[in-house]
């Protein structure tokens, strides 16, 4: 795949992949530090044919976006998680009724306002469960400048694969982090865009709900001729609400079976020098940048340290976890917040002995203090 050099922030990146990959709707609301998504891609979109509108608030700004979904349009929001706990019943329509949107999610710190200004990783259980319910969600990492752009553009065609709403978390040091980052060229991205499907029989013949027990929905664009209902409740094959037993238990079922059972195309991570391992480091986000140059000093004082960076954090690597656990002595979660993250690897590794290094004060973890750290064990 050809790549180009581009100098930006992952804020900027994000808004320029969404527009890459064919978005041409965004609705929401400004919020720290999630606000250069929507100034930039406001600015990008006209120039395509697309809209961006900031709407009153967080509530608003998602079910216009998800609006733009029903009728067939790529669409995205982007918000922090103060947002995200305003957007949560709307995303919990949006799986209900199987319609696909990106959200992109720049971490701060919580609960409440927490540290608008700060960083943080706080919004790692959230993202698995934005909404009440029985589904499965789908969250994308990214760990470095050039993943802000991979991943959003990844997130749309997961988007239209599985019909769901698709996160992407960025934190505030990787948002408004700014640098070199080499991309796919536009030309690539959209070569590699794998829209929707559709279907195109007779009207009387569509049922949109009416699908493999381990595959989505299949919503036509509205305003083509095929009439279907949305709605938050249980529904029957063309949305129409039902309490009917069966057909409320295969419905919800198959919103977790869709992806649980395609988890090999989500799956994505990252191993750095875990050959050798005796202590590894699970790390994601900008913390892995500092993981990476700890491992180095490591290395260089004889300490043969590991990293794996899960890319895909829900559904979670949780076979390679488990793999890696059972062949590596120690292993050290570093994470922005109490151990959101660290409840998941010990669980993929049958393990209680995960050791953790912490921090919720705003502030970044340093290499020195994972090197430290990491001595101490």
């Amino acid at each position: 795949m050809a790549l180009r050099e581009i100098i930006s922030t992952g804020n900027d990146l994000a808004a320029i992949a969404a527009v890459d990959a064919g978005c041409r709707f965004f609705g929401g609301y400004p919020i720290t530090p999630s606000s250069e998504v929507m100034h930039t891609i406001s600015d990008l979109l006209p120039a395509v044919g697309g809209t961006a509108i900031q709407m009153e608030d967080e509530i608003a700004g998602v079910a216009a976006a998800i609006g733009a979904g029903m009728a067939g349009v790529r669409t995205m929001t982007a918000t922090s998680g103060p947002g995200i706990s305003l957007k949560a019943e709307n995303l919990g329509l949006a799986q209900m009724a199987e319609v696909p949107l990106v959200v992109v999610d720049v971490m701060r710190g919580g609960p409440s306002t927490g540290l608008p200004t700060r960083v943080s990783q706080g919004d790692i259980r959230q993202s698995k469960n934005p909404s009440h319910g029985d589904y499965k969600s789908i969250t994308l990492c990214a760990g470095n400048l050039a993943e802000c752009y991979t991943e959003v553009v990844r997130a749309f065609n997961l988007a239209d694969r599985f019909m769901q709403p698709v996160f992407v978390l960025l934190d505030e040091t990787i948002g408004h982090m700014h640098g070199k980052a080499m991309i796919p060229t536009e030309e690539d991205v959209k070569a590699g865009i794998v829209p929707r499907k559709t279907f195109e029989g007779p009207a009387e013949e569509y049922f949109p709900y009416e699908c493999a027990p381990d595959q989505p929905a299949v919503l036509n664009p509205m305003f083509k001729g095929y009439r279907y209902h949305f709605t938050g409740l249980h529904h029957d094959k063309k949305g129409f609400p039902t309490e009917e037993i069966e057909t409320c238990r295969k419905l919800i079922q198959r919103l977790e079976d869709k992806v649980e059972m395609h988890k090999d195309e989500l799956e994505s991570y990252e191993e750095f020098h875990v050959e050798d391992a005796e202590i590894l480091i699970v790390a994601y986000g900008s913390v892995s940048l500092a993981a990476k140059e700890a491992i180095r000093h490591l290395r260089e004082a004889g300490i043969k340290a590991g990293l794996f960076r899960p890319i895909t954090i829900w559904p979670s690597p949780a076979e390679r976890m488990y793999e890696l656990g059972k062949k590596i002595p120690k292993v050290l979660c570093v994470e922005l917040n109490i151990g959101q993250y660290r409840e998941e690897v010990q669980r993929a590794m049958s393990r209680l002995d995960i050791e953790g290094l912490f921090k919720v004060n705003g502030r970044p973890i340093s290499p020195y203090e994972i090197v430290n750290k990491v001595k101490e064990l």
